[in-house]
């Protein structure tokens, strides 16, 4: 049995940020940076007045009444994209015309198709390009692969994940706001489906069913993906139900267990076939953990790679996305904004 501590990452303060939109994913993302000596120069939003507060709140140096000032600062490398998900690949192209690396919450984009644009747009500015799934991030997700790497789980052979909350129910809600691209999906879903690549890697057969609610969101969706090599994966996410959140890794030798909250810094058990304990890793994490994103998207941009992260490359983003669109289109699920 192993406990293993990390420290988590600080910043040398080199890089700038920018943050763009100032709701309650990016306050979080704030305090993260801070907390660890990331250099946040700028706050943009489309109220100067909500700008400025968030300045304030923060002691970030330059507040702007629109993202278009933002991204044109000078003062500015990198912009993190926090507005909702239909805004998403607008802002990331802003962001990028403008000569400005992004990290981009997830998900992604609304659609693979928008996903790809914003890639290759990236890919000719040559610019760095992100998405901000923090989970692919954090220490308990690398011991994850180092466990899978080293062979004693086996053969792996299937995957199981879900992220069930419950939300605000009122349809005026974002979450509940189809325009927005609201819906368990795109909020929740993302993160087995996203865990489910990482782990198998793209899904070559995609099953989905979902439940709606009145305002024309997904409240519910599970899926069923067949992988290469015949190992399947399951996925279920609810915005009006709170479950277990926890994910399931199943090898011919065992198995891997990540208890609650698993997309958040976790422990992870490795377990043999007789349920025996054969490792254990539970690492303290500083903060909400979302300040690894934020040093992997340093670190390429300081080394000049805008191939990407390995940990998660845009290609994989795009890919993900459209395993997101078939699994709408299956549902029978569209956004006004597509």
């Amino acid at each position: 049995m192993s406990v293993a501590v990390e420290p988590s990452p600080r910043s040398d303060g080199s890089v700038r940020w920018g943050v763009l939109a100032t709701g309650g994913i990016a306050r979080a993302f704030t305090r993260d940076l801070l907390a660890h000596d990331h250099r946040v120069t700028a706050v943009g939003s489309r109220s100067l007045a909500s700008a400025e507060s968030f300045a304030a709140e923060f002691g970030i140096p330059r507040a702007h009444g629109s993202y278009e000032d933002l991204v044109a600062d000078p003062e500015v490398d990198v912009v993190y994209i926090a507005t909702p998900h239909n805004f998403h690949a607008a802002n990331a192209e802003l962001a990028l015309e403008h000569g400005k690396h992004v990290l981009v919450e997830k998900a992604f984009t609304l659609t693979g198709e928008q996903a790809q644009r914003v890639t290759e747009l990236g890919r000719a500015r040559g610019l760095v390009v992100l998405e901000a799934m923090w989970t692919r991030f954090l220490p308990h997700m690398a011991h994850v692969h180092r466990l899978i790497d080293s062979g004693r789980l086996g053969q792996v052979r299937s995957v199981h994940a879900d992220h069930t909350q419950r939300l605000p129910q009122e349809d005026e809600h974002r979450i509940n706001n189809l325009r927005l691209g609201g819906g368990a999906l795109l909020d929740l879903g993302i993160y087995p489906v996203s865990f489910a690549w990482d782990i198998l890697g793209r899904p070559v057969d995609v099953r989905a069913r979902a439940a709606f609610r009145s305002s024309g969101v997904d409240a519910s969706v599970a899926t069923v993906f067949e992988h290469d090599g015949g190992a399947l994966s399951t996925t279920y996410c609810s915005s009006e139900t709170r479950g277990r959140n926890t994910a399931t890794i199943l090898g011919t030798e065992g198995r891997i267990e990540i208890a609650d909250t698993w997309y958040a810094p976790a422990p992870v058990t490795l377990l043999d076939n007789d349920g025996k304990v054969l490792d254990r890793y539970d690492e303290p994490v500083s903060g909400r953990g979302m300040q690894f994103q934020a040093a992997e998207l340093e670190r390429l941009v300081t080394a000049g790679d805008t191939a990407g992260s390995p940990l998660l490359r845009p290609e994989e983003s795009v890919g993900i996305m459209r395993t997101m669109d078939e699994i709408r289109s299956q549902i029978g699920l569209r956004y006004p904004d597509e």
